[in-house]
């Protein structure tokens, strides 16, 4: 056969090789799709059964929700003493949470202003909220070249794998707050990068920061990743979109934040006479606990809170089950080590060459055999997608992490840091944007160390008496 010929066998090869996969793809996405409602639908019910006691009665965005039901934002009498943080002014008492915080709860109010429930459905709230969390994981693992079993794993891995599990089960107004915002980070990130709908996009975004209001910061990176190309073939070097092209997808992106922009600091000041003042300040002896001794905010809690966070371990106890998390803080890389694949790109290039060269030089049939399978076992090879989006997720996560840690509480009685819980989602997409195919066996013995971890702290919080506040 003469080179042009050979040469364009081995293209036409090529282009059916290409359109098998792309077959195989679709195959793997409708299986992916199909499948996700039962696995939601499963998280949700293993969710609801996780905690036989919720903390149903902190319902502080609850009962303000009830409240605008019935025309008012204030309340006229005192609270009940375990909900400290409803600050007394001008005679009227105010929830300090931000207002998409409780417009996020209506639904549930309105069920009981129906008289079809009497007090806050926690465990229902949060086997939804996991039920949603599930369904878009599974959405954006589908737009990926992995196999069905690393989407459900990988899925799994961050629902069971990680502290959401066992905060998000209190069941708590603090946490379910940030189950919200978790699903509108998920939503606007589907929307704006694998899925464009910024109509749709937008309002997962604003459910995000009306939840957590640091979520906010991290608006240009999605603007960003709308303007860019889109699909998995994209040039890096490609330019955005033009200025005319953008107006569109950014004024309906924009729509749904914006209102709640303006309506948050409308709510403000009808309660505290100010557009900015969210008044957690105002909660009463906040500012005289210990770990608020510079404000709310200081930069200068930055070291203390990256302790908290990353560095803080489980402590021995004396008697069963004689180990522990702290219930204020812990680690997370102790109780999901998985995370540390998030820096997997970061060294394949010299283990790639040392295995080259190492098994250059192997010469018996043994040691051929053998060392494939010891490299398998430590093998961090990855596959480059999109280097754009994978630095775009981490600036979300520096600029989120960032701000987390100038705050000087971590987070009051928990399981790990369940502030971090908004970094998940982009930690998701960084994990499959390198993700290899199957697994190495390194990796996916930090996986199930991490369930068995967090199932365990999720029984010594929900099912025992070790750990109380």
């Amino acid at each position: 056969m003469d080179r042009p010929n050979r040469r364009a066998s081995v293209i036409d090869g090529r282009m059916a090789k290409n359109r098998k996969t792309t077959a195989n793809r679709k195959v793997t996405a409708a299986i992916s799709a199909r499948a996700a409602a039962l696995m939601s639908l499963g998280v949700a019910v293993i969710y609801y059964l996780s905690n036989p006691k919720p903390q149903n009665h902190y319902d502080y965005t609850f009962r303000v929700a009830a409240n605008f039901l019935s025309g008012r934002i204030a309340f006229t009498e005192p609270q009940p003493s375990w909900l400290n943080e409803f600050v007394p002014f001008e005679g009227f008492y105010y929830s300090v949470f931000p207002l998409g915080g409780v417009l996020s709860m209506l639904p549930f109010a309105l069920l009981k202003k129906l008289g079809m429930i009497s007090d806050m459905p926690g465990m229902l709230i949060a086997a939804l909220q996991a039920g949603i969390i599930c369904w878009f994981l599974l959405r954006i693992a589908s737009k990926y070249d992995v196999s069905p079993a690393r989407q459900f794993v990988q899925t799994a891995s961050i629902l069971f794998g990680t502290f959401m599990w066992t905060n998000l089960t209190f069941g708590s107004a603090w946490q379910l707050a940030l189950g919200f915002a978790v699903v509108g980070e998920l939503g606007a990130i589907y929307f704006t990068i694998y899925e464009r709908r910024p109509l749709l996009a937008g309002f997962f975004f604003a459910l995000a920061f009306g939840n957590r209001t640091e979520i906010l910061l991290t608006a240009p990176i999605l603007m960003f990743l709308l303007l860019r190309p889109s699909g998995p073939e994209r040039d890096a070097r490609e330019p955005l979109v033009s200025f005319r092209s953008a107006v569109a997808p950014l004024a309906r992106f924009c729509a749904v934040p914006v209102i709640l922009g303006v309506a948050t600091l409308l709510y403000n000041y009808f309660r505290f006479h100010s557009f900015t003042d969210f008044g957690y300040s105002r909660i009463p002896g906040v500012l005289n606990e210990p770990w608020y001794n510079e404000g709310i905010f200081s930069w200068s809690y930055i070291p203390r809170q990256a302790w908290e966070m990353l560095f803080r371990s489980w402590e021995p106890w004396p008697a069963f089950p004689y180990l522990g998390p702290n219930g204020f803080s812990a680690t997370i890389i102790w109780s999901s080590p998985f995370l540390l694949f998030l820096f997997r790109s970061d060294v394949p290039r010299r283990l790639q060459q040392a295995y080259r060269r190492i098994r250059s030089r192997i010469r018996t049939r043994t040691e051929i055999a053998a060392f494939p399978s010891l490299y398998s076992i430590f093998s961090f090879r990855s596959l480059r997608r999109d280097r754009g989006l994978k630095y775009a997720a981490w600036l979300a996560i520096c600029i989120l992490t960032a701000l987390l840690w100038t705050h000087g509480n971590s987070g009051g009685w928990q399981f790990g840091y369940r502030y971090a819980m908004v970094i998940l989602p982009w930690a998701f997409v960084i994990l499959l944007e390198w993700a290899p195919r199957r697994f190495p066996i390194i990796e996916a013995t930090a996986i199930g160390f991490s369930f068995a971890a967090n199932a365990y702290a999720t029984w010594l919080y929900n099912w025992t008496t070790y750990m109380k506040p």
